[in-house]
């Protein structure tokens, strides 16, 4: 919402000075405050409610603790005040009066006690009551598990967290290029990076916090080339023992995330990929960099077993969303996990798979929406998702242009092989193109809004 003149110049003056100048137009907007803090499923009326009732009690137990003795006389002089007062002023005039002057005095009380707490919060635009309202809506939202890696995830993330604040996302750990790489070899730890981009893309603060965990040490020796995020989770995982699941929620904790982030798995989890040509090239990175198609793809070890709590999500989940992201690299890691793909094929909730908007070069050439699907099936050797969801429209022809000398195109989409495959397709305009650089990328509010809307239909 574009900012007036008027709040510009209002927002220069001291706290003491736009207290004044705000006293001319702050009545309304008060009044409507106090009726936010009667708004259903806040859970404040009732404990104002509660604590009137202590207060009446209190005072009665007094009353006959001391029996009734002070209480007899207060109860017959203010008696007789009020039949002065009924005498001179009529009751219909006096009474209503009475009761609204005893509810403005409650409601202002009230409201500057709630004044004094939201002082206690000072980083935040919002009014406590607003605070309280949101925080109620998010924690009522479905239970979503979202299941990816890389930039991907993050950005799925950074539109669902409007929506709830029940959310788990399952990230890979596969990584092993760049600086998770090298934390990894030289540490032994597992890589953080796509850890930290859900992080940041959960919190609260999250550009902010974006800017701080992807800041990378330009200089300084074993710097060179970090991130901050990737440090920051290295050294909580030494903090906590060695223990890479206990420091993820730690630095949740820190950084106040809406939902949680788990590893699919807490082994050392390294990619393989046999291409077309017999070539078996092992390492995330490698993957794509060797440049033929892929045939099949696994892991080593073989069969990781899956982190309990990921489990747990995926068995209490309302809704699971797989995507976008690379197939490969970033998707079908998790589904290499034997109790993941079991645990996905047992839950009975809508599941989703997000489609990517081009193919990625060395890894999904030529691929169609079809193929995509079947690359899932085939690691998985059954259907794990309901349907698919298809950018609708393709993007300009200064982005293709963009894209074609990365040899990337659109995924095209084969419906009538969908079909065939018994997957419903749900076509939206979910993208998002920068017109500076005429790069695509799926648009985290409304990606989240088409899932929302297809989740309430279901």
């Amino acid at each position: 919402m574009p900012i007036s003149p008027l709040q510009k110049a209002i927002r220069k003056l001291s706290p003491k000075q736009r207290k004044w100048s705000m006293m001319g137009q702050g009545t309304p907007k008060r009044v409507n405050r106090w009726f936010k803090w009667l708004s259903p499923g806040l859970f404040v009326k009732r404990w104002l409610l509660i604590s009137a009732t202590g207060l009446l009690l209190s005072v009665l137990g007094l009353a006959i603790w001391v029996k009734l003795t002070p209480v007899d006389r207060l109860l017959e002089l203010i008696s007789q005040l009020l039949e002065m007062i009924t005498t001179y002023v009529p009751s219909y005039i006096s009474g209503p009066v009475a009761l609204l002057l005893g509810l403005f005095l409650l409601l202002w009380g009230q409201s500057r006690t709630v004044g004094s707490i939201t002082e206690a919060f000072p980083d935040s635009d919002q009014e406590l009551v607003d605070r309280l309202l949101t925080h109620r809506r998010l924690h009522r939202g479905p239970k979503i598990v979202a299941i990816g890696g890389g930039t991907g995830l993050s950005t799925l993330l950074r539109g669902l967290k409007q929506y709830s604040a029940n959310i788990t996302a399952i990230v890979t750990v596969a990584d092993d290029g760049g600086s998770s790489g090298r934390l990894r070899e030289e540490i032994g730890v597992l890589p953080p990076g796509d850890i930290r981009n859900c992080m940041a893309a959960l919190a609260d603060e999250e550009k902010l916090l974006t800017e701080l965990f992807q800041y990378r040490f330009q200089a300084g020796e074993g710097l060179n080339g970090h991130s901050f995020g990737n440090l920051f989770l290295t050294a909580m995982t030494a903090i906590t023992g060695r223990d890479f699941e206990k420091a993820i929620a730690a630095s949740s904790k820190v950084l106040a995330i809406r939902g949680k982030v788990l590893p699919a798995t807490l082994s050392d989890v390294r990619l393989w990929a046999r291409l077309d040509d017999g070539r078996l090239v092992e390492g995330e990175s490698h993957i794509t960099e060797a440049g033929g198609k892929i045939a099949e793809i696994g892991c080593f070890p073989e069969h990781p077993p899956a982190l309990p709590a990921a489990i747990k999500a995926i068995a209490e989940a309302d809704y699971i969303i797989m995507g976008p992201g690379s197939l490969y690299t970033s998707v079908i890691p998790n589904l290499l996990v034997p109790d993941i793909r079991k645990a996905l094929a047992k839950v009975k909730v809508p599941r989703i798979y997000v489609c990517n908007i081009m193919t990625q070069p060395g890894e999904t050439d030529g691929y169609t929406v079809a193929d995509h699907i079947k690359a899932i099936d085939r690691v998985c050797d059954r259907r794990i998702f309901d349907a698919i969801l298809v950018q609708r429209t393709s993007p300009s022809a200064t982005a293709l242009k963009h894209y074609a000398k990365e040899q990337s195109h659109p995924v095209f989409l084969d419906r009538e092989d969908v079909k065939n495959l018994g997957c419903r397709i749900i076509l939206a305009n979910i993208m998002d193109e920068n017109p500076m650089t005429a790069k695509v990328t799926h648009h985290p509010q409304r990606l989240a809004r088409v899932l929302l809307r297809w989740y309430s239909k279901n």
